[in-house]
C-alpha cells in the first residue's frame, strides 16, 4: 500500500510539473505573441507581402501546386482553424520517441506566422507564440488568403522568396503557367531549399518530388494511375 500511495505522489507531482509548466510557456509565449504585434501590426506585415514585386494571387496559382503544398505541409489546412492537436500529437511522439526535436507539427497557418513575426529557432516559447499568432491570422484572413500570403514569403532556394520569383527563375514563366510536373517538384522545394532546388540539384529535387506525389494519391488528389503518369515523367527526365 505504501509504495502505491508513493506512485500515486509521484504521479501527482509529475502531472503538476506539465501541467504549471504549461502554463508558463503559455504564459511566457502570449507575451512574445503580444510584444511581436505592438512592434508592427499584422495588417502592415500581410500589406508588404503583397506590395512585393511579383506576388502571385491564389487564382494564380494552379490546383495541382496548391493541392500538393497542402498534401506534404498541411493536409488537413482547410479543416483546422490555425493548429492541428492530431499533427502535433503525432510530432510530439515523434520526438519522444528520438529522444529530439526531429517534427514539429506546424500548420501552413502557424508556418506564416512564423516567417511574419518570429526566428527558426525550436523552442517552446516560440512555438506557443506561434500559435496565438495562428489563430490570430486565422481570424483575420481567409484560408486563401493565409495560403497565397504563406507562398509569397517562403523561401525555395537559389535567392527566390516567393512562389513567383522561384516559378520564374527555375522555370521562366509565372505560376500559373506550371505544368503538373513544375508544380510537384516546386512544391517539395521549400522542405530544404539548399538540398532540393532543381537548379543545384535535380536528383535530390525529383527524389522529394516522388514523395510529393505520393502524399497527393494518399490524400485523393492523385488516382494511382495519374500518380505513375508523373512518376513515368520525372524518369524520362533524367
Amino acid at each position: 500500500m505504501k509504495i502505491k500511495r508513493l506512485l500515486r505522489y509521484i504521479l501527482f507531482l509529475f502531472v503538476t510539473v506539465c501541467l504549471l509548466t504549461g502554463f508558463t510557456v503559455a504564459h511566457k509565449g502570449y507575451e512574445l505573441y503580444r510584444q511581436a504585434l505592438q512592434t508592427e501590426s499584422l495588417t502592415k506585415q500581410v500589406k508588404a507581402i503583397r506590395d512585393k514585386e511579383g506576388f502571385t494571387s491564389f487564382e494564380d496559382l494552379p490546383d495541382v501546386y496548391v493541392n500538393a503544398v497542402i498534401s506534404v505541409e498541411d493536409h488537413r489546412f482547410f479543416k483546422h482553424h490555425g493548429i492541428d492537436p492530431i499533427a502535433i500529437g503525432r510530432a510530439v511522439l515523434h520526438d519522444i520517441q528520438a529522444g529530439r526535436y526531429v517534427e514539429g507539427g506546424s500548420t501552413i497557418t502557424q508556418q506564416l506566422a512564423k516567417n511574419l513575426y518570429f526566428d527558426q529557432e525550436k523552442e517552446l516559447t516560440r512555438k506557443a507564440a506561434e500559435v496565438f499568432m495562428a489563430l490570430e491570422l486565422e481570424k483575420h484572413y481567409t484560408k486563401d488568403e493565409i495560403f497565397e500570403l504563406y507562398v509569397n514569403c517562403i523561401y525555395f532556394g537559389d535567392g527566390y522568396y516567393s512562389v513567383g520569383e522561384a516559378s520564374e527563375g527555375y522555370f521562366k514563366k509565372v505560376p500559373r503557367d506550371m505544368s503538373v510536373y513544375e508544380s510537384t517538384l516546386l512544391a517539395g522545394v521549400p522542405n530544404a531549399p539548399s538540398k532540393y532546388s532543381p537548379a543545384k540539384n535535380l536528383k535530390l529535387a525529383q527524389k522529394r518530388q516522388k514523395k510529393v506525389i505520393a502524399r497527393m494519391e494518399a490524400c485523393g488528389y492523385f488516382s494511382a494511375e495519374e500518380a505513375e503518369t508523373i512518376s513515368e515523367q520525372i524518369v524520362a527526365s533524367n
